[in-house]
């Protein structure tokens, strides 16, 4: 038999990510996604990029893909304009030359006015331009969602194995990998081979704060995903803990093992899901966690410092509207932080462009009068006036737009024109604020990115009020699928997850 190769084919690239909360009252517009078209995606990822294997192996053509903080839900009007874009764009590369394969680049927990599985519509709309036979492999946050829509609808998918997300540029190479070695593999008609496919939906909703991969449980769960993709007939494993803080029916956890052989695939899909399942009671929080005033009192009376406090359930990076005002103001009356008391304190950080404005004007070393916060999410909490002294500003970060430390008493508050999260040293120093010399760290923020995480001598979880809330039962959701847990503590005896098996569009490859 001859079996024939795909000269070097050629792939297209296109997404949007977006990690959005439905009970943040705040909104994502297009502009948030900071597009990249063409030859700008090329520049974003070093391992596409002139010289390297991957470059090599595929002729790599953008479209459009955009990346947006996470936030709130996505206007319709901003998500048609995107995609529209995309349409287009995917059209004029198609009309020059012939695809065979699609990284569809995207996180999994974009909401949209209007559509319940947004990342679904989109692929949808991708296929009546590229076709069905097509490739297409997604890399996703593993704090997205895998509907039995968007399973159908790619043909490879992969997702991060680290939390915090050390892993998201290996995790996209991986992606990129998997479709190249699929389009380049010899087959008898010349035509890609495509895999066998099980999806696992698995009635578990939880906070990554809980499914942290530093700790246990999820540790030894994600442990066995490079065991299971080891195994010779098995391409990819992927386990999805899903994204807690949106109300719709596809929120869940699921695990997902593509490969070439249908009764592997099915069992190695089964034996992470049962292990997701009998680890299910064992999820606790990543550090110790309790009300904001409990972390203060534990932080002001503990000798190691820096001590961190994350003020988790206005996390923008997990969706929070960032300008939720009330744990600010607990801060501004604590007696601690009152005067010259030697306890120095950072808190990162607060929106408040009118605040911005007042403390340009005024200059560093003024005495100002400002009010923030509280213009997006007012639920919780109203805006915060302060007065203090002008210690620093900064000019033109890329969320932020514009950066101005208040110091008031021993508080130093940094406000922000725009919303930003703080995940890096550099983030402070940039504005003359040093966190390991500070006595108590508060941000904005679930369990700590690297960087802080290594410097944090201590720490604790403040359960915070917010969009992303860690007391999920509070929040009110009524459109996921029931019993889920730990909604549903009380029904110990769930069904065991059950694979669904998905063939590939042609067996006979």
């Amino acid at each position: 038999m001859t079996l024939k190769i795909i000269p070097r084919p050629v792939i297209a690239i296109a997404g949007l990510a977006c990690e959005t909360s439905t009970f943040s009252p705040a909104r994502t517009v297009s502009r948030d996604f900071h597009p990249r078209r063409g030859a700008e995606i090329i520049e974003k990822y070093k391992f596409l990029q002139e010289g390297t294997p991957l470059a090599n192996a595929a002729c790599w053509e953008g479209a459009l893909i955009g990346h947006a903080l996470p936030g709130g839900i996505v206007v319709r009007r901003d998500f048609e304009q995107l995609a529209s874009e995309i349409m287009t764009r995917l059209h004029q590369i198609v009309a020059a030359t012939p695809i065979d394969g699609l990284w569809f680049d995207i996180h999994g927990a974009m909401c949209v006015e209007g559509l319940d599985d947004a990342e679904a519509e989109l692929l949808r709309r991708i296929r009546t331009v590229v076709g069905p036979d097509v490739v297409v492999s997604s890399s996703m946050d593993l704090h997205g969602n895998v509907s039995r829509t968007l399973a159908h609808g790619t043909d490879l998918i992969t997702c991060f194995r680290m939390a915090p997300h050390e892993d998201a540029m290996e995790t996209k190479e991986r992606a990129c990998q998997n479709l190249v070695d699929i389009l380049t593999a010899p087959t008898r008609t010349g035509k890609p081979r495509k895999p066998y496919k099980a999806w696992v939906p698995i009635p578990i909703l939880l906070p990554g704060e809980q499914t942290s991969t530093r700790m246990e449980p999820a540790k030894s769960l994600y442990d066995l995903v490079p065991v299971v993709e080891a195994i010779p007939e098995i391409l990819d494993a992927g386990i999805w803990v899903g994204y807690a803080w949106a109300d719709e029916p596809r929120n869940h956890a699921v695990v997902m093992v593509t490969g070439w052989d249908k009764a592997t695939v099915m069992n190695q899909a089964k034996r992470l899901a049962a292990q997701f399942w009998k680890y299910r009671e064992d999820f606790h929080f990543v550090a110790p966690a309790g009300s904001l005033a409990k972390c203060l009192d534990t932080a002001f009376a503990s000798s190691k410092r820096p001590f961190f406090i994350s003020d988790s359930g206005d996390n923008p990076t997990a969706g929070g509207s960032g300008d939720v005002t009330s744990s600010l103001i607990e801060l501004l009356a604590r007696r601690e932080l009152q005067g010259k008391t030697g306890i120095t304190m950072i808190y990162a950080s607060i929106p408040g462009p009118e605040a911005i404005d007042v403390m340009i004007q005024a200059g560093i070393g003024a005495t100002v009068t400002v009010t923030a916060g509280a213009q997006v999410d007012n639920i919780h909490s109203g805006p915060v006036t302060m007065t203090g002294i002008v210690f620093s500003i900064k000019h033109g970060d890329l969320n932020a737009e514009v950066e101005a430390v208040l110091q008031v008493g021993q508080l130093f508050v940094i406000v922000t024109k725009r919303r930003k999260p703080y995940h890096h040293e550099s983030d402070f120093v940039d504005l003359r604020l040093y966190p390991r010399q500070a006595d108590v760290v508060v941000v904005k923020i679930g369990y700590l990115e690297p960087e802080l995480f290594d410097m944090a001598a201590d720490w604790m979880l403040g359960l915070t009020p917010g969009g992303v809330d860690q007391d999920l039962p509070r929040l009110g959701h009524h459109r996921i699928h029931r019993p889920m847990w730990p909604f549903d503590k009380s029904l110990s005896e769930l069904p065991e997850p059950t694979p669904e098996l998905i063939p590939p569009s042609d067996e006979s490859l």
